[in-house]
């Protein structure tokens, strides 16, 4: 399907980098677009693989029919130019997720986990639990690594444990995997599909190609999940915080189809959305046959993923939390709701025109907002209507430098932005990143 074809990569950075690569192992004529520069190396590595580089806003310039395939960063939106005038020449859109499972070896096992919100600490916890059954699994997919990288390493046998996000679903065609989840559904990311319901399609590509013969895991607590989900094929297995179900809270304990796995007491994690999350993991790590007592002792030292409600540092009894990868008002309130202490919260980022009085109900501990970038006006407008104090500044090193100067001995301080990165910084990643350094800083 990928061998001898002309093949145009719409957008570099990790994904359109990876994908390059491994086409290019499949005689193809590669041509890869991007408005950015990029790293000189990477640039001579696809040299070298006799791939060509187009440093260009206008990339539909260069399509025409002679193209097989245009493979699209998960970022770029449906309604770019390159991507309608492809549409026109019905040249199909994919993305690199799409490729990689068309190369992925005969028996190799996907485990695929998609949500609005927990995706990347389900993955995770499902990944290391896996490993530490002696199970030999990757990692991969929006966590940061993309599914591409993994086609050569990955046997038959093994299993893929990817986290899968809209923005990869919607150019996937044929993608199966063997057990999917579906965690839960909000209405975010509306500024790139256009309306939720829009959203939710493309969520339910998760489910797509499954039979009976393949898992479907489910939050029971979730109305648009279950109603999503109800004509599905797959077999289902749900999971419930508050209701007797195949995976669910009972007697202060997580219980696997009747059977106690974990008591609430033994998980480092605390809160009901991390419960569900638990969940979750425990219904898909059970098709594997893992102990009970691995993920015991997995639980019982796990504190979390890197750049989601992850504690950074005390400093003068005032405490820093790294949620960076809050990139819409859900995760915002989920985080919020981890504290009772007074917080001093660092807001903003792309303005994708969404709404923050979904915060309304969990900003009371909140004693000063401050707003940085692209929505800091739009920030500061709806926290006067919430009589809740606000400082505007361009930068989060502005706002996080100042945070510390505003903050008392057993405040909270949160970045928990609620927007995407891209106005200021590349990934939610490198925000992150730079917020830790600036309060490692402190003295």
């Amino acid at each position: 399907m990928f061998t001898h074809k002309k093949i145009l990569i719409l957008g570099m950075a990790r994904s359109g980098y990876e994908v390059s690569k491994l086409l290019s192992e499949y005689d193809n004529d590669i041509i890869v677009v991007d408005a950015k520069e990029q790293d000189s190396m990477h640039l001579e590595d696809l040299k070298n693989r006799g791939v060509s580089f187009v440093l260009t806003s206008t990339p539909d310039d260069l399509l025409d029919e002679s193209f097989d395939f245009v493979v699209k960063n998960p970022g770029i939106r449906k309604d770019h130019p390159c991507v309608i005038k492809a549409r026109s020449l019905e040249i199909p859109v994919i993305n690199e997720v799409e490729v990689a499972y068309h190369l992925l070896e005969d028996g190799v096992k996907i485990v695929a986990i998609t949500g609005s919100n927990g995706k990347t600490t389900t993955t995770t916890m499902t990944y290391e639990i896996l490993k530490k059954a002696g199970l030999s699994v990757h990692l991969g997919g929006n966590i940061g690594y993309p599914v591409s990288s993994l086609v050569r390493s990955a046997k038959k046998g093994d299993i893929l444990v990817l986290e899968i996000s809209d923005h990869q679903l919607v150019d996937t065609t044929n993608f199966k995997a063997d057990i999917s989840a579906l965690l839960n559904l909000s209405q975010v990311h509306l500024d790139f599909h256009g309306d939720y319901g829009t959203y939710k399609a493309c969520k339910k590509k998760i489910f797509n190609g499954q039979t009976g013969m393949d898992i479907a895991v489910l939050n029971g607590e979730n109305e648009d999940v279950m109603s999503l989900a109800q004509d599905i094929q797959s077999t289902k297995l749900c999971f419930s915080s508050k209701n007797e179900s195949d995976c669910c809270i009972h007697e202060n304990s997580i219980f696997y189809q009747g059977e106690k796995v974990v008591a609430l007491s033994d998980i480092k994690l605390q809160g009901i959305h991390n419960y569900e999350n638990i969940m979750a993991m425990i219904c898909i790590v059970k098709q594997f046959n893992v102990h009970n007592e691995v993920i015991r002792e997995y639980l019982h030292s796990f504190g979390g993923v890197e750049h989601r409600i992850e504690f950074v540092r005390d400093v003068k009894g005032i405490h820093f939390y790294n949620d960076s990868k809050s990139t819409n008002v859900d995760s915002t309130i989920t985080a919020l709701s981890s504290f009772k202490n007074p917080t001093i919260l660092l807001l903003g980022g792309l303005d994708r025109g969404h709404s923050f009085e979904p915060l309304n109900d969990y900003i009371n501990h909140v004693k000063l907002i401050i707003a940085y970038g692209e929505t800091k006006e739009r920030i500061a407008t709806w926290a006067k209507e919430q009589t809740i104090d606000c400082i505007v500044k361009d930068t989060l090193k502005e706002a996080t430098e100042l945070s510390f100067q505003y903050a008392s001995s057993g405040d909270i301080v949160l970045l928990s932005p609620a927007c995407a990165s891209w106005d200021q910084y590349d990934s939610f990643e490198i925000r992150g990143n730079e917020f830790k350094d600036i309060v490692y800083s402190f003295e």
